[in-house]
């Protein structure tokens, strides 16, 4: 069998990568090879457990995107790349030639190594349907479910068990969302997680407690903590087996890209959780796994597959996340104000604060806070964090765009904006508007 792309993985990198190169590439044939019979959507995983009724809510529909188009999915294991041969093996004795090969195989869940962490009861949160099965099963056998984890799975899955009426207690090191929030935001949302019920306790695990199954966690400072069940929430690292064995370049961070998504190999590109992702201002490269990233590197990927006609413009990227937990959204982009100081960089913070639809009283009316960081020097936004209702979902990725574009507070404060009374802030008291005039009245004091 011989394609002019072959794609290993099929998640939003691996499809979002397909339906590009054929909205590109019409007259080429397209083979996308996933490992599962049954997929996941990513990012839907933490609501299998609560808001969705099951795990099948949560398939994500390969076939239904890519048939349509003209692209061939086989359901094997690539097992090896022969990159000077453009051959991929399978574990069903398949070699298939090609003459672009893209790699989205993702990520998988770490699990830290302390006493107690192999035994009965203790899960991680895969990307697995049969695994995820089970662990919604044991979930629903469980009354105390012990999270260990304060990043955005942890709280997004602890929140949707205490949906199920359980008794949730997260373990956090430091403290809630700190790569992605500044303080006072983390503070907010334990407050909501405290309101709703959740535990929050601080420390480090030292092992998991008991007889063949687990029973309690026991911090380094002596506390226990009973449980029914442990979910170790820790991160996620970069699937780069097939990379390596290969002899691409890949680093701690993932395999190493240049600006079109072109590997150390020309023919060989790379796309999603499996790729080391460069900080946008300082070029650093930093652990960043987000779908939303990996159908931006695949858009770019598939539309330079065989000849360069978008070109990005700069090759380094934005985190930009959203999240949902006990009713408040939360949305960063960029640095953070202690990430941006840690840097060298001297920043002036402009808030915003204020309800999201006028009058405010409206039965969908929610209290919005905007954070955005700017660079002293020039002006231009390094950063933004919001809090609030829905609305915030799409306020953060129009902050995107800003960082993106390098906006000034001064141009953010003139931003011509559609407003309407169920649907927005007051024109008058917008809170992107107001962080940027406080920004500015900083910078010229």
């Amino acid at each position: 069998m011989r394609y002019d792309v072959v794609i290993i993985g099929a998640s939003a990198g691996g499809i979002t990568t397909a339906i590009s190169a054929k909205k590109f590439y019409p007259d080429k044939n397209v083979l996308v090879i996933k490992k599962e019979d049954v997929g996941m959507i990513p990012c839907g995983i933490p609501y299998v457990f609560g808001t969705l009724m099951s795990v099948e809510d949560d398939i994500l529909p390969v076939e239904k995107f890519l048939e349509p188009l003209g692209v061939e999915v086989l359901t094997d294991e690539v097992t090896g790349i022969d990159p000077k041969g453009k051959l991929v093996k399978t574990a069903s004795g398949k070699e298939i030639a090609w003459e672009k090969l893209v790699l989205a195989t993702g990520s998988k869940p770490t699990k830290p190594e302390f006493p107690g962490s192999g035994l009965d009861g203790v899960h991680t949160v895969p990307k697995d349907y049969p695994y995820l099965k089970k662990l919604r099963q044991r979930v629903e056998e469980a009354e105390k479910v012990v999270i260990v984890g304060g990043g955005f799975i942890a709280l997004e899955v602890g929140d949707e068990i205490r949906k199920l009426g359980k008794d949730v207690t997260l373990v956090v090191r430091s403290r809630l969302l700190r790569s992605s929030f500044d303080r006072e935001f983390s503070e907010m949302v334990e407050e909501r997680l405290k309101r709703v019920g959740i535990n929050v306790v601080y420390g480090q695990v030292e092992r998991i407690l008991g007889d063949g199954r687990a029973e309690k966690v026991k911090l380094a400072d002596g506390l226990e903590l009973p449980a029914d069940l442990v979910i170790l929430s820790t991160g996620y690292r970069p699937n780069v087996e097939l990379a390596v064995k290969a002899g691409l370049k890949v680093t701690r961070y993932g395999i190493w890209t240049d600006e079109y998504m072109r590997t150390s190999h020309p023919d060989i590109f790379a796309v999603g959780d499996c790729v080391e992702h460069r900080e946008f201002f300082t070029g650093k490269p930093y652990p960043l796994m987000l779908a939303s990233t990996a159908t931006f590197e695949a858009r770019i990927a598939g539309a330079n597959l065989f000849r360069l006609q978008i070109v990005r413009e700069n090759r380094r990227t934005i985190g930009a996340y959203s999240t949902h937990v006990a009713g408040l959204t939360l949305g960063a982009a960029g640095l953070t104000e202690e990430a941006a100081k840690k840097e060298g960089f001297e920043v002036i913070v402009g808030y915003g604060t204020g309800p999201d639809r006028h009058p405010a009283k409206f039965r969908d009316t929610s209290k919005v806070t905007v954070k955005l960081i700017f660079s002293r020097d020039r002006g231009a936004i390094l950063g933004a964090q919001v809090a609030g209702g829905k609305s915030v979902g799409e306020m953060i990725n129009l902050l995107a765009l800003a960082i993106q574009k390098r906006l000034t507070a001064s141009e953010l404060y003139t931003l011509q904006i559609a407003t309407h009374p169920l649907l927005t802030a007051s024109p008058v008291g917008y809170q992107v508007l107001q962080a940027a005039e406080d920004a500015l009245a900083k910078l010229r004091s």
